[in-house]
């Protein structure tokens, strides 16, 4: 070996190799606040419990009870988390643009809505029916939450704001219209439209008892983290989140980034509208305003707006909502706890997400 060949060699032994990159140093923190901001949320509520005078520890083990211990448990997580996972994407489709949109639940039920329509004017295969019920619940959903972002690009109206009164206008629709037009004469004390057929319904997934919505999400979720992660329109609309007036200069049609986020992400939660139509209700009435839309806020919040980890996050949170009527039977907590778990969960991320960036561990090297 050269003397030159030494030296370079004994300099590159020298350099130590990096612990973490600054990429695997962003991933871990991503993963870390949540992940506290949920243990969190649960020792506060523990702590609620405990003053009413029952064991925190006896609800912890009746949520896991509840939610992942055997088939059924499972089946039934995995049930409620579907339209979780599609309203989800409501939030963290436009988050991608720098939105804030939570109007998920109005999408939620005009697809609903509109899905339950269809079979009254088309007769065909069931599977053409579907089809086109699902087309025009995306349809209405992806209008609903389209107008909030053109409301909030062309008008400079707060999108948060026009995605939540939009909402509360979607369900007195819906309300209007199965009490009134759309009724079905036979639907005595609760009022519906019209049976959407037998033949017109989902069935399961094959081998389980969930019906395809968890499907469709799981595949949504994996093809837009594609498409955000990995194509120039997905970057091209994270820099205009970013800082507009960047993206502006560049060139980019801010506007019409903004719009798609909106559109995609509302035909999302529109579709869920479908499913709860097509698979579970069998027709729409004032149960479509389940609060799907509302939690599927929360999911995005923890999942950081990322389409992937919307799937776990959405599971779990589907879990807890399962064990709410197990705490209910042997515990005798209200019906409305786990809206609470869900509100202090809420809460905590959002104070934990002033946390970013300043533990020194998750700071680049250097910094």
């Amino acid at each position: 070996m050269t003397s030159s060949a030494a030296h370079a060699s004994a300099r590159t032994a020298s350099v130590p190799a990096p612990a973490m990159t600054d990429a695997n140093r962003r991933a871990l923190e991503g993963a870390f606040w949540p992940i506290v901001s949920l243990l969190a949320a649960m020792v506060v509520f523990g702590l609620f419990v405990a003053l009413t005078g029952r064991d925190p520890l006896e609800m912890y083990a009746l949520i896991y009870e509840g939610a992942f211990s055997d088939a059924f448990a499972w089946q039934n997580t995995l049930q409620r988390a579907a339209p979780l996972i599609l309203c989800a994407l409501a939030v963290a489709l436009p988050a991608q643009a720098g939105l804030t949109i939570i109007g998920g639940e109005g999408a939620l039920v005009l697809g609903g809505l509109a899905a339950s329509v269809v079979p009254l004017a088309v007769a065909g295969p069931p599977l053409l029916v579907q089809a086109l019920m699902a087309g025009c619940a995306m349809l209405a959903g992806g209008f609903w939450i389209g107008l909030s972002g053109w409301l909030r690009h062309y008008r400079g109206v707060n999108e948060t704001i026009a995605s939540l009164l939009l909402s509360y206008i979607a369900i007195a629709l819906l309300n209007h219209l199965v009490e009134g037009a759309l009724r079905d004469p036979a639907s005595l004390n609760k009022p519906s439209t019209r049976p959407v057929g037998d033949a017109n319904m989902l069935g399961n997934l094959p081998g389980i008892d969930v019906h395809p919505g968890l499907a469709f999400g799981i595949i949504l979720c994996l093809v837009l983290h594609v498409v955000v992660r990995h194509t120039g329109l997905g970057f091209a609309t994270r820099i205009a989140g970013g800082n507009v007036r960047a993206a502006r200069l560049a060139g980019l049609p801010v506007g019409m980034l903004i719009l798609w986020t909106c559109v995609a992400g509302g035909a999302c939660a529109g579709l869920a509208g479908m499913v709860e139509v097509a698979a579970v209700l069998g027709s729409a009435n004032a149960t479509l305003a389940a609060g799907y839309g509302y939690a599927g806020i929360l999911v995005s919040f923890i999942a950081r707006h990322n389409p992937l980890a919307v799937i776990p996050v959405a599971i779990l949170i589907g879990g807890i909502g399962a064990a709410g009527s197990l705490l209910q039977r042997r515990m005798e907590l209200p019906d409305a706890a786990m809206l609470v778990l869900q509100g202090v969960a809420f809460m905590i991320i959002l104070g934990m997400e002033t946390m970013t960036g300043r533990l020194k561990f998750f700071q680049p090297r250097g910094a």
